[in-house]
């Protein structure tokens, strides 16, 4: 799977390689500029060392040179290791006195003041006043390039701790810096068409500022959109019912006094065309309700009567009558903080869509359990996973031949999520083989009212949704 591109991972990764870039070439700089003074200071090691040494020599030689000419055994102390190895010579070149590790052969350099290099060793060579002896101090070249990379191990080391640390440390002066723009994210992503209002950009960044305005600029020709669109649709809902309403009274009439023939077939044909349109105007107005944010209301009421009341609608109905059955628990209860019309209309909705999708030969059953879960089932074959998961989306409908518009469950989603709630649809039905079930969750808690959460109370007239 491919990663997601990420500015933390970005900035983390190129923050911390510069830093890396930035300290390495600083070690490069630093190794030059150490060895430069390093080599200076070997040097004035190294000279001072032969001129003290040559005056100590020169008089110690001078008593001794009857009894002990070679003087070699004097100088000849024992010591475990050597950093500067010195030979005293004469003017014809031969060792005089040496130091302990010192070669007994002479030093690869000539008997002039100042230093000489050969492969290993950096030689100084200083001479008495008369010309006869000369003092030669050695110091080798990997003792210096050993002091050399020791101090750039040193200096490397702290990149082991610093490449975390400074990933940590840059990863939460990012997470702080980043905090401003993931809250508004959050806030962008909490609005749709039942939220739109401005987002909080006072206590933003100045660099973030300018998307928060974009952003209020945005909602504002979206509010101003979707408005135009709700009220149009509220508007033409409402004014068609009345013409198709008189269109249908007056097809029915005259279906009645046609006789029996292909005139009469046809009135019927054009009363169930109306039916259907007079369907679909009414659901229309129940979109443009739900969009409007009817279902979140301030006080509890008891919605299991409002449950009961559109049950006995339907079994009042001589065309609904016994496809209805109603199986409460003992003593279950629904106080709940929504809106009642709003609740009517759900259930409604979801009744009406198990009646005219299920099994005709099965009644639709309708269930309230103590925990508040009310389950509308109905019979039928499975709905395949695929389709299932769209049947909530506007104008979507099933593989199935009975008349409807598509908008009955996502009407129900929309209200029952301004209620705080899920509309969950399961297929097959729980415990079933087959069949369809509507399972509605509505919350017990008291809920946050929203932009648009002031309720339109009103009593429930027991209308058909």
């Amino acid at each position: 799977m491919k990663r997601e591109p990420s500015i933390t991972r970005r900035l983390i990764l190129a923050l911390t390689s510069a830093m890396v870039i930035f300290w390495l070439a600083a070690i490069g700089l630093g190794i030059q500029v150490m060895q430069h003074e390093f080599d200076e200071l070997f040097d004035s090691a190294q000279q001072e060392t032969a001129q003290r040494l040559l005056a100590l020599i020169v008089d110690d030689l001078n008593p001794r040179a009857e009894t002990d000419p070679s003087g070699v055994a004097i100088l000849n102390t024992p010591a475990s290791r050597e950093y500067l190895t010195y030979q005293v010579r004469d003017k014809d070149g031969n060792v005089v006195l040496r130091s302990n590790d010192a070669s007994p052969e002479p030093f690869d350099a000539p008997l002039v003041r100042g230093f000489h290099n050969n492969d290993r060793q950096r030689i100084y060579t200083e001479a008495t006043a008369d010309g006869a002896l000369f003092m030669q101090v050695a110091d080798r070249l990997g003792n210096r390039r050993e002091a050399v990379r020791e101090s750039a191990v040193t200096l490397l080391l702290p990149l082991i701790v610093l490449i975390p640390a400074s990933i940590l440390a840059i990863w939460l002066i990012l997470g702080r810096a980043l905090r401003p723009i993931e809250m508004l994210r959050r806030d962008i992503a909490t609005k749709d068409s039942g939220n739109m209002a401005a987002v909080e950009g006072d206590e933003l960044p100045k660099e973030i500022k300018p998307i928060a305005r974009s952003v209020n600029l945005l909602l504002a020709r979206l509010r101003s959109a979707l408005e135009a669109e709700r009220e149009f649709t509220a508007n033409s809902a409402h004014e068609l019912r009345t013409p198709i309403a008189g269109a249908l009274a007056q097809t029915q009439r005259l279906a009645e006094e046609l006789s029996a023939g292909a005139a009469r077939t046809r009135a019927r044909q054009v009363e169930s065309s109306l039916v259907d349109l007079g369907r679909l105007a009414e659901k229309l107005l129940q979109l443009s309700r739900a969009e409007a944010g009817i279902g979140a209301s301030d006080k509890a009421a008891d919605l299991s009567k409002v449950l009961e009341m559109i049950v006995s609608d339907y079994e009042r109905d001589s065309r609904t009558k016994g496809r209805v059955n109603y199986m409460p628990d003992a003593g279950a209860t629904l106080v709940r903080y929504a809106d009642m019309d709003a609740f009517g209309i759900v259930m409604r909705n979801l009744i009406e869509n198990a009646l005219l999708h299920g099994d005709q030969d099965r009644p639709a059953t309708v269930s309230l359990d103590k925990a508040g879960t009310i389950r509308v089932v109905n019979g039928g074959p499975a709905i395949p996973e695929a389709d299932l998961t769209g049947l909530k989306k506007r104008f979507r409908r099933g593989a199935t031949s009975a008349s409807g518009s598509g908008l009955g469950l996502a009407i129900a989603d929309r209200i029952v999520s301004q209620m705080g709630g899920t509309l969950e649809l399961l297929s097959p039905a729980s415990d079933e083989t087959s069949g369809f079930e509507a399972k509605v969750n509505l919350p017990a808690k008291d809920l946050q009212i929203g932009p648009k959460g002031a309720s339109r109370r009103g009593n429930f007239r027991g209308r058909k949704a």
